[in-house]
């Protein structure tokens, strides 16, 4: 599918765009045999996109509201080709594959243009690694799991993502339930030649590390402070590594027993004014010097601001399908709705840029205004980074 046109970006075509994007999966990928049965009167496209459309509007938030705004003369113009029952929707989410979404998001992330690049920092594709959860309702057996925090009810799905730190666009992605082991389902998506970002609870698993080199995976990731560490040589720091905060770094190898120690890694001791770091790389210090360990590792954060994005400012707090298929589809929709919209605007919006898009998308805006106002809000953030 060629890229969004200036005509595309002036019309604000979302919901065409994204139409257009499942008529390229769809043709490639028929969405299954029960959307061909001649008594199903609910397209695939249509049902997606009266759902993304539910997930944009801040009017209709319930499956009844959808339901209703299918009947709309406008929305059965543009979005869906009639109106549709709130027992048809909700049936929808058993016989739709998400992984066909999956192909969309990956479509739409490569569209992203890539951001600027620190060249310092090699020919690695940079990707922060985390997850969160999206809190389940008490029938939604499926998110259920044992553990976790005293007097917490225990029941969420959690969406796995890899960030593209530069780019900041998400690039992999998977729904699970709350249970799934992060590191697990990691590895299952691990990109060779990839570089990654992580916290200190992927690097609990000392073997782990071995897997990701053989991977050709670069990796920057936080341990534990009372990680076992057993030093082999000792490394300079250079004055712009102690300017960075970092004051100790080593060639180790991590474990208290020998038969479980990990490979041969690089961790780099970094102190700053609210925490001290103790990072894990596999690269020497002519590949990344210790500066960058710290530089990149503080860029994890935009896997964090994004899930609050999504859930604060896109509002993906309320569940409209329950079915575990169905929240997998729900969640990627907002995935590439975050996607669509950053394509759109040149980043992600923010609380304001979203409050413009949606009264234009509820009429109360036109489509001058609204260009007018973003790019207004566009400069106000170029000031502030510039300040």
């Amino acid at each position: 599918l060629p890229p969004l046109t200036e005509k595309d970006l002036r019309q604000w075509n979302i919901l065409r765009s994204f139409r257009q994007h499942l008529d390229v999966v769809f043709a490639k990928h028929p969405p299954g045999p029960s959307w061909e049965d001649a008594k199903r009167k609910l397209e695939a496209v249509d049902y997606l996109s009266l759902f993304l459309f539910g997930l944009l509007n801040p009017v209709a938030q319930t499956l009844r509201g959808f339901a209703e705004a299918s009947r709309l003369e406008r929305v059965q113009r543009e979005i869906c080709s009639r109106a549709v029952p709130r027992s048809t929707f909700s049936d929808a989410q058993h016989v739709l594959d998400p992984a066909l979404l999956q192909k969309v998001f990956a479509e739409l992330s490569a569209q992203i243009p890539a951001g600027p690049t620190d060249p310092r920092l090699g020919q690695y594709q940079w990707l922060a690694r985390d997850g969160s959860l999206f809190a389940a309702l008490p029938h939604m057996a499926w998110a259920l799991y044992g553990g976790g925090k005293k007097d917490a009810p225990n029941r969420a799905a959690r969406l796995h993502l890899s960030l593209h730190v530069f780019d900041d666009k998400p690039v992999q992605a998977a729904v699970r339930p709350g249970r799934a082991c992060e590191r697990a389902v990691w590895e299952e998506q691990l990109e060779p030649g990839a570089g990654y970002i992580a916290d200190r609870y992927f690097g609990e698993n000392y073997q782990l590390f071995e897997r990701l080199e053989r991977k050709g995976c670069a990796f920057v990731i936080r341990l534990l402070g009372t990680a076992a560490v057993n030093v082999e040589e000792e490394l300079p720091v250079s004055p712009a590594d102690r300017a960075a905060g970092v004051v100790r770094q080593a060639w180790a190898r991590l474990g208290s027993r020998a038969k479980y120690r990990s490979m041969r890694l690089r961790l780099v001791w970094i102190e700053g004014q609210d925490c001290s770091l103790l990072l894990a790389t596999n690269l020497s210090p002519e590949e990344l010097p210790a500066e960058l360990v710290g530089e990149l590792y503080r860029k994890r954060w935009k896997v964090e601001l994004f899930f609050r994005w999504v859930k604060c400012i896109l509002g993906c707090g309320h569940w409209i399908a329950e079915s575990q298929r169905g929240a997998t589809i729900q969640i990627y929709l907002a995935l590439i709705a975050s996607l669509l919209l950053q394509l759109y605007t040149g980043r992600r919006p923010n609380k304001r840029m979203m409050e413009l898009i949606r009264f234009y998308l509820m009429g109360w805006a036109t489509g001058a205004e609204l260009e007018k106002g973003l790019e207004r809000y566009r400069q106000e953030l170029e000031r502030r980074k510039k300040s």
